[in-house]
């Protein structure tokens, strides 16, 4: 698989306002981590984050999102996300995301994110933006010369 192995981890404390009434972080505070991982992720391999996005004019929302819930997060407690690229053709990016409480490395929640790229007009795009090509090309080049 292309880029296989392209991985990002990140930190983030629960804060008060993700609390719900059950004293446990609320389930869409889950898409909040994932954004953050998405955002760490694009700091770690340059070309493909917000930034990016904003300099060329053509976006990428969210088209389809998948989360399942396995164990609590609490305020303070500390969530690990790891946020990994998945490669599939066309013009669209795929991430797989994991969370872990820090304190006891249990897994929280899992989940998938595809985004699609839409152009300066907002319409879908067919081919994938130049940014995307290029990012892709360069992380491709060095995991071939990394076994």
């Amino acid at each position: 698989m292309l880029m296989d192995g392209l991985e990002d981890v990140c930190r983030v404390r629960v804060k008060f306002n993700e609390i719900d009434s059950m004293r446990r972080v609320w389930h869409g505070a889950y898409v909040t981590y994932f954004e953050d991982g998405r955002e760490s992720f694009g700091r770690h391999y340059p070309g493909i984050g917000y930034a990016d996005m904003q300099r060329s004019g053509i976006y990428a929302p969210i088209y389809d999102l998948h989360l399942r819930f396995y164990a609590p997060l609490v305020l303070d407690d500390v969530a690990v996300v790891h946020t990994r690229y998945v490669y599939r053709p066309g013009a669209r990016l795929d991430f797989e995301y994991k969370v872990y409480r820090e304190a006891d490395g249990i897994l929280c929640a899992e989940g998938s994110t595809v985004q699609l790229f839409i152009d300066t007009e907002g319409m879908l795009m067919v081919d994938s933006p130049d940014y995307y090509k290029e990012w892709q090309a360069r992380y491709r080049e060095q995991n071939d010369n990394h076994p």
